[in-house]
C-alpha cells in the first residue's frame, strides 16, 4: 500500500514539474539557458 502511494506521488510531482516547466511564463527563462552554451563559445572566440 504504502510503496503504491508513494509511487502515486513521484508520478504526480514529475507531472506536475513538467506542467510547470512548459508555462508560458517560463518562456524566457528557458532560452536564456538554452543559449548559454553558444555564449561560452563566442568568449572563448572573441
Amino acid at each position: 500500500m504504502v510503496p503504491g502511494l508513494i509511487t502515486a506521488a513521484l508520478l504526480l510531482l514529475f507531472v506536475g514539474g513538467c506542467i510547470w516547466l512548459w508555462l508560458p511564463g517560463h518562456k524566457a527563462a528557458l532560452d536564456a539557458a538554452a543559449q548559454m552554451p553558444l555564449d561560452d563559445d563566442k568568449e572563448e572566440t572573441a
